[in-house]
């Protein structure tokens, strides 16, 4: 979904409860109780804090963030709800550690730059809670590692919230592998296909658009997530695309990534678009930008599927994942909605419409919980995406998308980088299961529970 339309559902919902599912409203109050704290309450932890509060099953006991107009505007959303006051934190850019320590919060939900997701999930872990951190999850190698083995240590679990898994389509297709309608997966491919260049510039007073800032004088993203694409030249933000398929191939979970190679376009794009929105003498104009327009990486698996990435965020163009699921007896596009199955579609060698497969197959938790989701953010896939984090910490499991998960979808980013640099080099991909992975067995979306 386009960010301006998520912002526009995001305030068709917060208007009030009359259009948000009634199953939220409707969940028995002998339900145990979940309390949330929220690190991060700028626009996307927002959308987060909103969809706690419709769920009686959850308490919000308390909030963080450095700016104090994200804090204002978290406050009267819950004071809007009918909610007691959350307690605050956000002195300094440390206080997360004190709302951490709590003993009466169950899970954190962190939605802040990504340079800081690891430390507050680290710190969260180490208190014995449940972290449910957004993507990416990790910046470094290092982070990746740092993850598993506070994990490994406490036993504290991490979720990355990547609510691309649920997408109805995804989860269709998902479905339908596992039927096995595509035969032996060989072959995907994915990525984040998306014109950011208006999220990563602003005038520093709106989102989106309005001007050619960034950095101090930036605001939101623009804040935060341009200088990335100064500084490193890599797939920036892997797992929208990633997360899906790697389910479909059981990573982690019988399969695993073995790995990488990784190259890129020159990088044009955002030079260009101040250039043309800001005047070739606009200070920015002369900032020298890492990160190629389009970053293709490919990965090898130990099963032995082909994944190709693609990332594109600095260019013109429609919004698109990209997915491509290939097996031995056919496969699934995403970007023309067709579907091609050998000895089940009425004609060889020509696509027909995938709808009708779609929603023949679609997943369980979508015939399940359809009309809960409608209203909510992204077409419904935050719905499911903080569903199952609240769902785990109650039943006391480990989340559907665990930490391993978390470590190697996101790794991609730093491994990217470094095939880049080394000439498009295959660089190893770490087992971050460090061998469970043969013994494992999926857990992602078996049924309609998460």
């Amino acid at each position: 979904m386009k960010r301006r339309k998520f912002i526009s559902d995001s305030l068709v919902y917060t208007s009030g409860t009359a259009l948000f599912p009634t199953f939220l409203r409707q969940l028995p109050e002998e339900q145990t109780k979940v309390r949330l704290g929220f690190i991060g309450v700028g626009l996307r932890g927002q959308n987060h804090l909103e969809m706690a509060m419709y769920r009686p099953d959850v308490e919000v006991v308390a909030i963080c963030d450095i700016d104090p107009k994200a804090i204002d505007i978290a406050l009267k959303m819950v004071s809007d709800k009918g909610r007691p006051a959350p307690a605050v934190y956000g002195k300094t850019e440390k206080d997360f550690e004190n709302l951490a320590k709590r003993t009466d919060i169950d899970g954190v939900v962190i939605a802040t730059p990504w340079e800081w997701h690891v430390p507050m999930a680290l710190e969260v872990m180490k208190q014995g809670k449940y972290a449910g951190v957004e993507v990416s999850a990790t910046v470094t190698l290092k982070e990746s590692w740092d993850l598993v083995n506070m994990y490994e240590k406490t036993g504290s679990h991490c979720m990355i919230l990547e609510n691309v898994c649920y997408r109805r389509d995804v989860l269709a297709t998902l479905n339908m592998v596992r039927q096995g309608m595509f035969g032996t997966l060989n072959h995907v491919q994915c990525g984040y296909q998306h014109d950011l260049r208006e999220v990563k510039f602003n005038d520093g007073k709106q989102a989106y658009g309005g001007g050619v800032e960034f950095g101090e004088k930036g605001f939101s993203e623009a804040k935060w997530r341009t200088q990335h694409s100064v500084d490193r030249n890599g797939d920036l933000y892997p797992t929208h695309g990633l997360g899906p398929v790697a389910e479909m191939l059981n990573i982690n979970r019988g399969n695993q990534f073995a790995y990488l190679t990784a190259m890129a376009t020159p990088a044009l794009g955002l030079h260009n678009y101040i250039v043309e929105k800001g005047g070739a003498d606009h200070p920015n104009a002369k900032v020298d930008f890492k990160c190629g327009d389009i970053v293709q990486t490919m990965i090898k698996c130990v099963n032995g599927e082909t994944i190709l990435i693609t990332h594109d965020t600095n260019s013109p163009r429609p919004y698109s994942l990209g997915f491509r699921v290939q097996g031995t007896k056919g496969l699934w596009m995403e970007d023309n909605k067709s579907i091609y199955i050998e000895g089940v579609s009425p004609k060889a060698h020509r696509w027909e419409e995938a709808k009708p497969y779609l929603e023949k197959y679609d997943h369980p938790l979508w015939k399940a919980h359809a009309a809960d989701a409608e209203n909510a953010g992204h077409g419904g896939i935050d719905y499911f995406v903080l569903r199952a984090f609240i769902e785990a910490i109650k039943a006391k499991v480990a989340p559907p998308i665990d930490v391993y998960d978390a470590a190697a979808w996101s790794a991609i980013a730093p491994l990217s980088e470094e095939s880049i640099k080394k000439g498009s080099a295959p660089i190893p991909i770490p087992d971050f299961t460090r061998g469970k992975w043969k013994k494992n067995q999926p857990i992602f979306a078996l049924n309609d529970q998460y």
